[in-house]
């Protein structure tokens, strides 16, 4: 039986998955992250989440995204949680308190599992690469159904610039742009990605991408370029999946 944790900045989500469909096979719940967010306070919360849903836990594995890297299961730096999360051995850490095997990895690294195995790109071979536009650009890249874990490509730098503080969701609302003027910003960002990686697919996921017909369509790449399809189900789904694979 496996569980799927996603911990973000507001809030911390987890279901339990079936990972033959990658659905959901108990409710979603979703309990405010604290507001000081140590590792200690986020485990107790995932603790009334495993009570909640699985009260006869024989056998659980869990998996727990988080909104950083993470190197063979510590976290070498935290932007959205406490920094008490920095060069913490937190997969060590849940495992213990949460007494059940913990995989820990990226959320956009979870995500773009969830989409390989169940969603956008199931069934595409070769590279896929994932990216999801909202107050930063977050990256998957996956290659055969392979992971390279923690690519943070939206730290590039293109014209001297990092490239998500001009095409994340955010540069649109922040420089009130149409979305005619934010895919020309687009259409530049991945196309060093196209040029650097040559992936099969890109997978575009984030909040915006459910509005994709209308950007999507003005952007000019040789690459496929598709919206992600399990929105915001894709961490919890992805996080399952690594438990189960570790």
């Amino acid at each position: 039986m496996e569980l799927g944790i996603d911990i973000g900045g507001s809030g911390i989500k987890g279901a339990l998955v079936d990972l033959t469909t990658g659905e959901f096979v108990s409710e979603r719940l979703r309990i405010e992250t604290p507001k000081r967010s140590s590792p200690d306070a986020c485990a107790r919360v995932i603790q009334r989440i495993v009570e909640k849903l699985a009260p006869d836990p024989t056998g659980l594995r869990i998996g727990i995204t988080v909104p950083a890297p993470v190197l063979h299961g510590v976290i070498p730096w935290m932007a959205n949680l406490d920094s008490s999360w920095t060069d913490f051995p937190a997969q060590a850490f849940f495992s213990e308190q949460l007494e059940h095997p913990v995989t820990l990895l990226n959320d956009a690294d979870a995500a773009g599992l969830a989409e390989v195995y169940y969603g956008a790109a199931k069934g595409v071979p070769g590279v896929i690469l994932l990216t999801t536009l909202g107050t930063g650009i977050g990256t998957a890249i996956i290659n055969n159904g392979v992971l390279l874990p923690n690519t943070e490509f939206g730290h590039m730098e293109i014209n001297g610039k990092d490239a998500e503080s001009q095409a994340a969701a955010v540069a649109k609302e922040r420089d009130n742009l149409t979305y005619k003027e934010w895919a020309k910003r687009l259409d530049v960002y991945y196309g060093w990605l196209e040029r650097l990686f040559w992936p099969d697919l890109f997978v575009v996921g984030g909040g915006v991408s459910k509005n994709h017909d209308q950007f999507l369509p003005l952007l000019h790449l040789r690459t496929p370029i598709v919206p992600a399809a399990l929105r915001n189900r894709a961490g919890i789904v992805g996080a399952a999946w690594a438990a189960a694979h570790s």
